[in-house]
């Protein structure tokens, strides 16, 4: 497909914020139909995506902002990405998060 824009990213980022579209996002693996709202917002921006180009996005994202995240904690700073700083506000306490539950 054609390649995303720094605005489109932006604007995923920003709709995948959403709390609602978090916890849809946390709790499904079948995420279709999650995805075509987020494609539907984004068309709400002028944005041209279809579900299928929004859930792999999110999942490279995601998969980038782990191997970052994972060779930081390992003490490594020269691992970075575009947009770290936004993916670490939604997915950074998701983590922290799941942890705390699982040690009571």
């Amino acid at each position: 497909g054609k390649h995303w824009t720094v605005n489109e990213v932006r604007a995923l980022i920003r709709v995948w914020s959403d709390k609602n579209i978090q916890q849809q996002l946390e709790g499904t693996v079948r995420n279709k139909r999650i995805f075509e709202q987020v494609a539907a917002r984004l068309q709400k921006f002028g944005i041209d995506r279809d579900w299928k180009q929004c859930r792999t996005k999110y999942k490279n994202l995601k998969h980038e902002y782990k191997s970052v995240k994972s060779a930081q904690d390992s003490g490594s700073r020269s691992k970075t990405m575009k947009f770290f700083n936004e993916l670490d506000a939604i997915l950074g306490h998701c983590t922290m998060e799941q942890a705390s539950k699982s040690d009571n």
